[in-house]
């Protein structure tokens, strides 16, 4: 079978970047760090029933262009049969050449499919169906079995609070599974204060998971902090924050427990008193996270759900989000002033959805270093900015302000078993990146050291960061 789009040398531009990612970086296991799995399916090693099960159901960067090349929304999220709904996505994907969309798709036809001598359209979509539909009710092609193929150590699922980790308990206990999938602490909605009713049923069902009264902010606090202890016990140890961006506002613990109190009695709190009340939750769950030697990571810059029409139609998550613009610096920088200066500011990773932050945010890390090697990261780009371009410029950025050399690299920050292939994509960038200037004389022609550097920051640098061990 011939390659007919992606070969073994796709993205890799020069001789040493061949030898970079063949030699260095491409049979490295994946750590992935951040996703959203459901650990339902990793837990009960879950079956597809078809290739759209597990391709398109979910998938809202595939939505956004199926709606933008004019496809009703039956063939979507609709009525439209499985079939019907890949067929519909094959006419679409001839249109999406120059989006990383067409890149995706062929890689993961590829891995793990085996399917590299046809481009998916029209005319292949019967064929490719089949013989994926096929390969899916193999074990090789259960959730677990996907996970084996694509080299994946670790996982590290996004887990609310008040989830009971029931799934992540199970895949521990299980001898013959050799992944380890870890919880993630993801608290949004301890902070999502613009609806007194969403927050008092979620802030209920924290002290049913907690056992305890939730009278005032301090007990609220301690509820979350057993949370965080329960987590802890079962392997987390990274939290994680999705901000539309970083605010801070001086505060005072009497405002904050007032503020509380309005919340609990259901009235609606004004932009100021949820901008202190944030970024109060934001500086304990920081010390929190030190103080069990946890990874915080925060994600901000996402202009959620600016479709009305699609909110109510479908709900939040759906395709309806875009890069949203706004001053996160100044709250940063005095959010991680205050956790340095009080010593709790732990490890930290930081992810930008707006490019214009990424000299920003680069040189915003570099603030803080010290105490271990890394300790303050830039992370990869993600969302909008998880393709060539945006991974480039996020390395552009590291690399002109900080030490690529610390990196920990990429995620998939996906809920698709497809995905691992992300991996993949990024580390064949960084080998052309560095592959290209080793050749132009801009890095030393020398294999061993930049090699060494592209493993460290396709696995070691993860593994010995977040304390994972799987080294060794």
């Amino acid at each position: 079978m011939s390659d007919l789009f992606i070969n073994d040398d796709f993205l890799l531009q020069s001789e040493a970047a061949r030898k970079l990612y063949h030699q260095y970086a491409r049979d490295l296991p994946i750590i992935d760090y951040h996703c959203h799995l459901p650990p339902e399916q990793v837990a009960r090693d879950h079956r597809f029933e078809n290739l759209t099960r597990i391709w398109l159901r979910g998938d809202h960067y595939k939505w956004r262009l199926m709606r933008a090349a004019g496809a009703d929304e039956k063939y979507i999220t609709g009525e439209a049969s499985d079939w019907e709904k890949f067929k519909k996505w094959a006419a679409v994907v001839p249109q999406t050449l120059r989006n990383p969309m067409y890149h995706w798709v062929h890689l993961e036809l590829k891995r793990p499919f085996g399917i590299s001598d046809r481009l998916l359209c029209p005319e292949t979509a019967r064929s490719i169906w089949d013989e994926c539909n096929e390969k899916l009710a193999s074990p090789e092609f259960s959730a677990r079995g996907i996970m084996k193929q694509m080299n994946v150590a670790l996982v590290c699922t996004t887990d609310d609070p008040t989830d009971s980790l029931e799934h992540h308990r199970t895949v521990a206990d299980d001898e013959a599974f050799d992944i380890r999938m870890l919880p993630a602490f993801r608290p949004d909605k301890a902070m999502a204060v613009e609806s007194p009713e969403a927050f008092n049923e979620w802030t209920d069902k924290l002290a049913v998971a907690a056992d305890m009264e939730i009278a005032d902010f301090e007990s609220f606090m301690q509820a979350l902090a057993a949370r965080h202890a329960f987590f802890n016990d079962t392997g987390c140890r990274l939290s994680d924050h999705g901000l539309s961006s970083v605010c801070w506002a001086e505060y005072t613990d009497s405002e904050i427990d007032a503020i509380f109190g309005k919340l609990r009695a259901g009235d609606r709190i004004d932009d100021t008193e949820a901008a202190r009340f944030k970024s109060a939750m934001m500086y304990r769950f920081g010390a929190m996270d030190s103080s069990a030697g946890w990874t915080q990571q925060i994600h901000y810059g996402a202009l959620r759900n600016n479709s009305t029409r699609l909110l109510a139609q479908l709900g939040p998550d759906c395709g309806g989000d875009s890069i949203g613009q706004g001053d996160s610096a100044r709250g940063l920088s005095r959010l991680l002033d205050r956790l340095e200066s009080d010593g709790a500011l732990g490890r930290t990773i930081i992810y930008n959805l707006n490019p214009c932050d990424n000299e920003m945010l680069a040189t915003m890390v570099g603030n803080f270093q010290g105490g271990q090697p890394g300790k303050m990261q830039f992370g990869s780009g993600w969302w909008f900015l998880d393709q060539l371009d945006g991974m480039t410029r996020q390395i552009d950025a590291l690399s002109n302000t900080g030490l690529l050399s610390r990196f920990v690299g990429m995620l998939t920050d996906s809920r698709s078993f497809l995905s691992y292939t992300r991996h993949e994509y990024f580390r064949r960038m960084l080998c052309n990146i560095l592959g290209g200037e080793m050749e132009t004389g801009l890095l030393p022609d020398d294999l061993e050291m930049i090699g060494a550097m592209v493993a460290d920051i396709s696995h070691h640098n993860a593994s010995r960061y977040f304390g994972f061990d799987l080294d060794g």
